[in-house]
């Protein structure tokens, strides 16, 4: 009984087996239904974006729109043209109204008077030292004129104004040579070096002085060897860019004798006319300044010798300017001297004590703050504009 059992329930599974091996292959073979029908727009991707944005600006780190800064046209600088030396300093003639005091009133009120004493003598005196024309050259100046006056009898003010005006001019000196040995010669350009103590305008007078080169048609190269005041060369430089002088410079701190040896380098091969170098202000008891100063000298000579040395003396700081000059004389050999400042005081005698100590000429003169206001030096037109007096009357 139990093997027919087991007999019919092997024959049920094999039935159950038989159904499903037909029923599986039909739900194989069945098709997948069909996707629903869609439109695609095969347009590219920047037509259906529409007309293209500018995107602003943006700060990736913040999301801060950021609009762009405007642009702006720098203009090129106009080149200036100074105005020409010859007769500046007739021009400015009204400028040493200060120092007119002294001379063209003081002096000339006191030889109007009717009697020349000898109280009167030396009040004369006492105003041409106060003037910082010196002791020495004042009583030089005083014994020749007593003396003309005795010789000559007794003169009317306007006559001993002449002799004062021609007593002025002789101990100016006009046999000294004045001029500015600028020109290029055997391929190399004339080298002027420009040296003075802090706070006399050493740059700004530098400035200046290429401006006069260019009116007198010289070309001209800067080259800013003041490298320990920040602003120095790009004071120079600015001065220059205004008549169409390059400036060369190097770094803050850099050698300045190396400056200097580039910049008349430079100026060899852009052939220009005159190379100015513009030192550092160094005060006349720093030893170790000074020795630098001579090293410039020393290094720009390398290439020729240096055919001006010019001396910036503030005109206000009166006798003390002839110790600043000696000292300075010992150390670069100054050939010439620009008195600045003299618009501003009343002691103009100072160009006479300058030139009488240390034989070292007086070439140009500052009478005021503008870029022009730097006139060539001339003893007779410089007393007649003291003396508040006409050529005319001093040629009588």
């Amino acid at each position: 009984m139990t093997d027919y059992l087991l007999i019919a329930l092997v024959l049920l599974g094999v039935l159950v087996l038989g159904a499903l091996g037909l029923v599986v292959p039909r739900l194989r073979r069945r098709p997948e239904p069909p996707l629903p029908t869609t439109e695609v727009d095969t347009r590219a991707e920047e037509d259906l974006a529409g007309p293209p944005v500018e995107a602003a600006e943006s700060d990736l780190s913040t999301g801060v729109l950021v609009e762009a800064p405007p642009v702006v046209e720098v203009p090129a600088p106009v080149l200036e043209i100074p105005e020409p030396t010859a007769g500046r300093l007739v021009r400015l003639r009204t400028r040493l109204s200060r120092s007119q005091t002294v001379f063209g009133k003081g002096l000339l009120g006191l030889l109007s008077r009717e009697h020349l004493d000898e109280d009167t003598w030396e009040e004369i005196e006492d105003s041409l030292i106060t003037a910082d024309v010196g002791v020495d050259a004042t009583r030089e100046i005083v014994d020749r004129l007593r003396e003309r006056t005795r010789v000559l009898g007794t003169r009317t003010a306007g006559e001993l104004q002449v002799l004062l005006a021609a007593e002025l001019v002789n101990a100016l000196d006009p046999t000294l040579d004045r001029s500015l040995r600028t020109a290029r010669k055997d391929g190399v350009p004339a080298v002027l070096m420009v040296v003075g103590v802090n706070g006399a305008g050493k740059t700004t007078t530098c400035g200046k002085i290429a401006r006069v080169l260019v009116a007198d048609g010289r070309s001209v190269l800067l080259g800013a060897a003041d490298t320990f005041r920040a602003a120095a060369a790009d004071q120079l430089e600015t001065w220059g860019s205004r008549v169409g002088a390059e400036t060369v410079r190097g770094p803050e701190a850099a050698d300045p004798a190396s400056v200097a040896f580039d910049a008349v380098r430079r100026g060899i091969d852009s052939g220009v006319d005159t190379v100015l170098i513009d030192t550092a202000g160094r005060l006349q008891n720093k030893v170790g300044l000074m020795d630098e100063l001579g090293k410039v000298k020393r290094v720009v000579e390398k290439h020729g010798p240096i055919d001006e040395t010019i001396l910036i003396l503030d005109a206000t700081t009166g006798q003390n300017g002839l110790e600043q000059a000696r000292v300075f004389t010992e150390v670069v050999n100054v050939t010439g001297v620009v008195l600045t400042k003299l618009d501003g005081t009343a002691k103009g005698g100072i160009v006479i004590a300058v030139q009488r100590k240390l034989g070292i000429p007086v070439k140009l003169v500052g009478l005021g703050e503008g870029p022009d206001d730097l006139a060539p030096f001339d003893p007779a037109q410089f007393v007649d504009a003291l003396l508040g007096t006409e050529p005319a009357a001093r040629d009588a």
